[in-house]
């Protein structure tokens, strides 16, 4: 009887405490994944919310329309005006999203066992996301080589009030100016040490006897390593030159989509090498449904879900 008890006593404990089972039928490997996704969560955050408190408490801060209207092989021009407000960044999320529905292809196809299908949904996140890279090396070196935007500095702003820009003969006009000769470029200098340029864009277009209003964007000529300012008149007639916008727009842009930037590379290697172990049949000998390619298959949507939130900040608002 005594020996009955104690067996009928260990089958109670063992249908209670069953140790072995997986928390929300996730193993061990997804839940370091979610765990480590969710702290990444958090860092995101930080520099969204960071950049967000500046973006509305600063009253010059760029317009993103006016910033980012250039594409590469000269296709804005094809635009009105020679400009294409967000058309190439636009091309980039597609790229991305397009990769998250190829991965999702890749992992029913793991479910399915399907190996030949795994590498070729595989092979095309691949693509997708070294086409994302390239895009965004485009972007960035258009914006620090043509454009002059750098960490500390920022060409592009807004006008704080309404005026006119002056051609050459203008600003000529005005007393106490010296005339000045740099690398072709005509300015002129007052004893304090400012320079007036008459204002002139990358694509050879003269902005003098132009009016504009307070609010209205613009960005300061980058000629030959240094900076323009273009000349205007303000509605007293008084001589003044356009200003830099905030430098926290240079810094916060190169680290956020930088910092998202390496978070694609890092993904595109790590499905590299997952697609390597995929093709010498790896993840099908282990019978788990190719649970690998779950795995990254979590990192890259969330790499996809957070630029939707880097596009919506940097580009929309």
């Amino acid at each position: 009887m005594a020996t009955e008890t104690v067996v009928h006593d260990e089958v109670e404990a063992q249908e209670i405490w069953e140790g072995g089972n997986r928390p929300f039928k996730a193993s061990y490997g997804k839940l370091m994944m979610w765990y480590f996704l969710l702290s990444d969560a958090f860092t995101f955050a930080g520099f969204l919310i960071a950049y967000g408190a500046l973006r509305f408490s600063s009253p010059t801060w760029p317009v993103p329309d006016f910033v980012f209207s250039t594409a590469p092989f000269g296709l804005h021009n094809w635009f009105p005006g020679g400009k294409a407000p967000l058309i190439f960044v636009t091309f980039m999320s597609f790229l991305l999203i397009v990769s998250s529905v190829t991965m999702v292809r890749a992992v029913q196809e793991g479910k399915r066992y399907n190996k030949r299908g795994v590498i070729w949904w595989m092979f095309l996140t691949i693509i997708g996301g070294f086409g994302f890279l390239g895009c965004q090396a485009w972007e960035w070196s258009n914006l620090i080589g043509v454009e002059g935007v750098t960490i500390s500095k920022n060409p592009f702003s807004v006008q704080t009030e309404s005026g006119t820009y002056l051609k050459l003969d203008e600003i000529a006009a005005f007393p106490g100016l010296t005339k000045h000769e740099d690398h072709g470029v005509t300015y002129f200098e007052d004893v304090d040490g400012n320079k007036y340029f008459e204002k002139v864009d990358h694509h050879g277009h003269k902005y003098g006897g132009e009016s504009f209003d307070k609010g209205d964007s613009y960005l300061v000529t980058y000629h030959h390593g240094a900076y323009q300012y273009g000349a205007y008149k303000d509605a007293g007639g008084n001589l003044k030159t356009e200003k830099f916008g905030p430098k926290a727009f240079g810094a916060l842009f190169f680290c956020i989509t930088g910092f998202h930037g390496f978070h694609v590379f890092s993904g595109v290697v790590f499905l590299l090498i997952i697609l390597i172990n995929v093709a010498t049949g790896l993840y099908h000998e282990r019978k788990n449904e190719y649970e690998m390619v779950e795995k990254i298959g979590l990192y890259w949507h969330f790499v996809d879900l957070v630029w939707v939130f880097v596009f919506l900040v940097f580009y929309l608002l």
